[in-house]
């Protein structure tokens, strides 16, 4: 079975957490990095080859539905946050 690669882009080191030992649980998904903001993950994508991101809407410097929209071919995306 081909896993899915995915990262996780989220400035909560206990998300972080959360989200990774869930991933861990599924054997067809695979944390291949995780990025504490957007800037950092956009320079990521520019040479790696993702499936799937889990994106926090509330980022530093640049919001996680900014980010997104600069994407000219985004992979799918769970939105994830904190807030309501």
């Amino acid at each position: 079975m081909k896993k899915i690669r995915c990262i996780i882009i989220e400035d909560e080191p206990l998300a972080v957490k959360v989200l990774t030992n869930f991933i861990k649980n599924l054997p067809q998904l695979e944390v291949i990095a995780t990025f504490k903001d957007a800037i950092s993950a956009t320079q990521f994508l520019q040479t790696e080859i993702i499936n799937l991101i889990f994106l926090d809407i509330h980022l530093p410097k640049l919001k996680g539905l900014d980010f997104l929209r600069t994407l000219e071919d985004p992979p799918i995306c769970i939105i994830t946050t904190a807030y309501h």
